[in-house]
């Protein structure tokens, strides 16, 4: 999820930049770390700035707002494709930039000049997403509103469907969906007279994913989910209408849409795709990198200066698991052990889909007793497990899609499973639970959103980096947690890490050193335990996403050095809980930022 949205973005125009893949409050808990809040913002003016800016902008990106549980917006799609709509977002960000530098830095408290300084990152790095050419990309097999509107639309996503207003919500909603479809074809077309456009093998996945989304009959549509089952807030008389109104939105604006956006992509872009695996093949593609390499690692590092760090922890995990191997008693070179984990019958026990997530949860109950050690704050949004809907399941990773604090909606970790029967053990269960679930990414995304004292901007920021690195990081708490007491399910925690670690290498590898996707599925399958079509379905993610899949190792890599530094310095004075605490209390911040918050709070603790 990864945090695909499920780790949502911040906004559509990033989501446009690299086409990420989702579409995306309570009382606070009580506070239990050894320091106090932050307060949303000491100074009212930068407090007043801070609120007028999160009000302005859920008018700008509704469907994000009603990720975020802000419903004031959820009969509204803005077709943000176009000129105008990019045009808005430069002009909204230009003027609250301007209006930040109004306010003399040095004279703010310590908290607003945290609160400052990600405020002002955070224009700069959307206007400058804006000036990208990736708006003639709409959207890829990964992400983007058709898939994004199918998970909203089935009626257990973010869009709520418990009164009669949400139901007409939905309907306003989606009315507009063919319009925006339309300029989606447009910016394909000026794609393709630029030469910005998608790998073949993109599209040829994108094809039968839209081709699914046409039924019929529409009453075997997912998008008819909401009206298969009405919640006890809707009266009988409504739900008549809406029921006609649903089968008729589908006939006429849901099923035609997805159709036209099929035979588009069929008949006139696919024999324009590119044969090229890596961004820097199309004009202006090496620039797109380094901004995208910038934004999701939130560091100026070089993009190859992540590509030696890449090599260096693909050699050192390969030895790691040169030891398990040995450990096991393996006759065999590594690819031979890799093929044995893949294909062993006894690796894959399961029979339904059900068993698979019952493993999970019981994940969940084993940790629990020694989180409490680890944590002194934990969530009060709600938790569950669920399997990935079918529609999306073949191209989808494990993610998690986060909840709402008012407890309205729970943190959800989705489990794809197209087959239980070749659903893997090895893969690692347990470092995947301790990632996409608890206590990583819900820990992490719940605790932020609960934190009402900090603005809103931070409340719900999301920062690749800080966040998908932080739960790479959980991964290695699993000994302290009372897991991976086999040695498969450390071989699938090690397996988990060097994913990460590739990432590094053939993420650059394709995007700026003509790296094929082909060298690419056989650099990964080398190197993990994975087979051939998991391998490509994740490297394809990272065509259509450039950058992204370098976050996690580079904000892992960040806080393991950052709990190093503080355990030296602070000695017997260090808790681990308190460093969890504090960290998660800040919030999701560029990890340079995240430093100097840090460094801060360990100075307090000497």
């Amino acid at each position: 999820m990864a945090l695909h949205l499920a780790c949502t973005t911040n906004s559509t125009s990033v989501k446009h930049l690299f086409l990420s893949a989702t579409l995306a409050a309570a009382l606070l808990g009580p506070l239990m770390s050894h320091t106090a809040a932050p307060a949303a913002a000491d100074s009212p003016q930068l407090a007043a700035l801070f609120d007028s800016y999160w009000d302005e902008r859920a008018r700008l990106y509704p469907v994000e707002a009603t990720g975020q549980g802000d419903n004031r917006y959820n009969d509204q799609l803005p077709n943000d494709g176009t000129v105008a709509h990019r045009a808005a977002q430069r002009q909204f960000f230009e003027q609250y930039l301007a209006k930040l530098k109004q306010f003399d830095r040095s004279k703010l408290s310590d908290n607003d000049r945290v609160s400052y300084d990600i405020f002002l990152y955070e224009m700069q790095m959307r206007l400058e997403g804006l000036r990208q050419n990736s708006w003639m990309m709409p959207f890829t097999q990964f992400s983007g509103l058709p898939i994004g509107l199918a998970q909203l639309g089935a009626g257990s996503g973010n869009q709520p469907f418990k009164t009669t207003q949400d139901y007409d919500n939905w309907l306003s909603r989606v009315r507009v969906y063919p319009v925006w479809a339309d300029t989606a074809i447009s910016n394909f077309r000026r794609g393709m007279r630029a030469g910005v456009v998608l790998p073949r093998p993109l599209v040829e996945k994108m094809l039968p994913q839209l081709q699914a989304l046409v039924t019929p009959d529409p009453t075997k549509s997912i998008f008819y989910g909401p009206v298969a089952k009405f919640p006890a807030g809707v009266p009988a008389a409504e739900q008549q209408r809406l029921t006609a109104a649903y089968q008729q939105a589908i006939r006429e604006q849901v099923a035609p849409t997805y159709q036209k956006l099929h035979d588009f992509l069929q008949n006139e872009y696919l024999p324009k795709a590119r044969t090229s695996t890596g961004i820097s093949a199309v004009p202006g593609g090496a620039d797109m990198y380094r901004y995208a390499v910038r934004y999701w690692t939130t560091t100026d590092k070089k993009p190859e200066e992540i590509y030696q760090t890449g090599l260096a922890e693909v050699k050192r995990i390969r030895q790691e698991m040169e030891k398990i191997k040995a450990e096991t008693g393996f006759k065999g070179d590594l690819n031979a052990f890799f093929a044995y984990l893949n294909t062993d019958p006894k690796f894959m026990p399961f029979k339904t889909a059900d068993e698979v997530l019952g493993v999970y949860r019981g994940i969940q109950a084993k940790i629990d007793p020694n989180l409490k050690k680890m944590f002194g704050r934990v969530p009060k949004t709600g938790f569950e497990v669920r399997q990935t809907e079918a529609f999306r399941a073949a191209s989808a990773s494990a993610q998690y899609n986060r909840g709402l604090a008012d407890g309205s909606r729970p943190g959800i970790f989705y489990v794809p499973i197209v087959d239980a029967t070749k659903y893997n053990v090895t893969r690692g269960m347990e470092s995947l639970f301790l990632h996409e679930a608890i206590p990583g990414h819900h820990y992490q995304i719940a605790l932020q959103q609960e934190n009402e004292q900090l603005p809103k901007f931070r409340r719900f920021a999301f920062y690749s980096a800080f966040s998908e690195g932080w739960a790479l990081y959980t991964e290695s708490l699993g000994r302290e947690l009372g897991l991976y007491t086999d040695p498969y399910q450390r071989m699938g925690a090690l397996n988990g890490e060097m994913h990460r670690a590739i990432r590094l290498v053939v993420d650059v590898g394709m995007h700026t050193k003509n790296m094929t996707r082909e060298q690419a599925i056989r650099y990964m399958m080398d190197n993990r335990a994975i087979d051939e079509q998991a391998a490509t379905a994740e490297i394809e993610r990272y065509m259509a996403w450039p950058g992204q899949a370098l976050a996690y190792k580079t904000g892992q890599m960040k806080i393991i050095s950052l709990r190093g530094k503080y355990q030296k310095q602070l000695g017997s004075k260090f808790k681990l809980s308190a460093f969890h605490d504090q960290l998660l209390q800040n919030a999701a911040m560029p990890l340079d930022l995240a430093e100097k918050s840090m460094d801060a709070w360990a100075a307090t603790q000497k």
